[in-house]
């Protein structure tokens, strides 16, 4: 109240943003595997997925042929979107980032619905994830992994260590 005023300028200046502001959904496509959740969870029912199975030959002689599923249509109708983000959280295989971008208003409200296209684009948009904090505790998975291969590594130098004996017969 003491301090004067500033008007932005907004479209010849643009405005900071906060480093994780929800602008919109971009989609990381090789990450989809079409599993659905993300439009089943969607509680205003924006997203619009269609796939279609595909064959995929053996990796090796004599393996199975596997199926999976083709993304041929994966959208999103900003018009109906509440930017809950449900969609992003429920993604198991992080194919859905929010980017900052906030300039992509329609003057047709039927436009609102962006297509996969669109979608990808956004994606180069979306900022790298904040550094690990130093201090945090290791993840226990990390913590896991290492104390296995430190066991490993405790037993493959015993064995070294120890001296063979001759085996009975061939001495």
């Amino acid at each position: 109240m003491t301090r004067k005023t500033v008007t932005e300028q907004y479209p010849e200046v643009q405005p900071d943003l906060a480093p994780r502001t929800r602008g919109v959904i971009g989609l990381f496509e090789e990450n989809c595997t079409v599993c659905m959740l993300c439009a089943r969870e969607c509680p205003d029912w924006c997203i619009y997925i269609d796939s279609h199975k595909e064959t995929v030959p053996a990796a090796t002689p004599g393996g199975r042929e596997r199926s999976r599923n083709v993304l041929d249509r994966f959208a999103i109708d900003f018009s109906l979107c509440m930017y809950c983000g449900i969609c992003i959280e429920v993604c198991p295989f992080d194919a859905l980032f929010w980017s900052p971008e906030f300039e992509y208003a329609e003057t047709d409200i039927r436009e609102l619905t962006h297509e996969r296209d669109k979608l990808r684009e956004w994606m180069w948009t979306v900022p790298a994830p904040p550094a690990l904090d130093p201090g945090a505790e290791e993840p226990k998975e990390l913590a896991a992994a290492r104390k296995t291969a430190e066991k490993l590594a405790a037993t493959q130098a015993q064995a070294q260590a120890e001296p063979r004996l001759p085996e009975e017969g061939n001495a």
